[in-house]
């Protein structure tokens, strides 16, 4: 499991790839409104708790989520550009094709695992 730290607090870690500090809670309710879509997703992709999961403040840790250290950090990286294309898309359409290409590779593997467990 995940060291227990800053960085596994779910929604600062996705603040601070956003570019925000942890302090700057201006759209803290549209991000954890946007991580939580995401984890809609990744529910229906078979990934994280089967009853599904959602964050309320930045209490809640990666650790939660995900314990299965072969997709804790692809989730976290999933989880952050999805966020990033809700919250602020990029404005140049190569960047943002390159961004949804991610997207569906990691959506790819994700989707791969949770099909080949047990």
């Amino acid at each position: 499991m995940a060291a227990e730290n800053i960085s596994d607090s779910i929604l600062t870690s996705v603040k601070k790839l956003l570019g925000l500090t942890e302090e700057y809670d201006a759209f803290d309710v549209d991000i954890i409104m946007h991580i939580n879509s995401v984890f809609t997703i990744l529910t229906q992709l078979g990934i994280g708790p089967s009853d599904g999961f959602m964050i309320e403040d930045k209490n809640n840790k990666w650790s939660e989520f995900i314990e299965d250290m072969r997709l804790y950090q692809l989730v976290k990286s999933y989880v952050w550009l999805k966020v990033k294309l809700l919250f602020d898309p990029p404005m140049n359409s190569a960047v943002m094709e390159c961004y949804k290409a991610q997207i569906n590779e990691y959506e790819c593997r994700l989707r791969t695992v949770s099909e080949t467990e047990d």
